[in-house]
C-alpha cells in the first residue's frame, strides 16, 4: 500500500514539476491523473497495484472537502461581499457549459 501511495504522489508530483517548469495554466494534479492515465493504458498491470489504495482513498474522500470548508469559512466577509459577482459567474459558466456541452453533443451526433 505503501507503494501504491508513493506511486501516486510521484505522479502528482511529475505533474506540478511539469506545471510549474512549462509554466502551464493546468494545475499539476491535472497534469499528474493525465500521466497516470496514459501510465494505466501503457501498463495494464499498475491498475492492480494502485487498486486498493486507489479506493481507500476514495472511501475517506470526505475529509478532503474539510480543507475547502475551513478555507469558505475564513474568506465568507469576501464570499459576501462579492456575492452578486460570484453568483453572476456561476450561473453565467453553468449556461456556457450547457451550450457547449449540447453544441459538442449535436456536432458528434451528426457525425455518427
Amino acid at each position: 500500500m505503501i507503494a501504491a501511495f508513493l506511486c501516486l504522489l510521484l505522479f502528482q508530483l511529475a505533474g506540478e514539476g511539469a506545471a510549474r517548469l512549462l509554466a502551464l495554466p493546468v494545475p499539476g494534479p491535472v497534469l499528474g491523473m493525465v500521466g497516470l492515465l496514459i501510465a494505466l493504458f501503457l501498463r495494464p498491470a499498475l491498475h492492480a497495484r494502485l487498486q486498493a489504495t486507489a479506493h481507500s482513498l476514495l472511501s475517506h474522500l470526505a475529509l478532503f472537502f474539510i480543507p475547502a470548508g475551513v478555507g469558505v469559512m475564513a474568506m465568507l466577509g469576501d464570499i459576501r461581499r462579492n456575492a452578486v459577482l460570484l453568483l453572476a459567474v456561476i450561473v453565467l459558466t453553468t449556461w456556457l457549459t450547457a451550450l457547449v456541452s449540447a453544441a459538442v453533443f449535436s456536432a458528434l451526433g451528426r457525425r455518427a
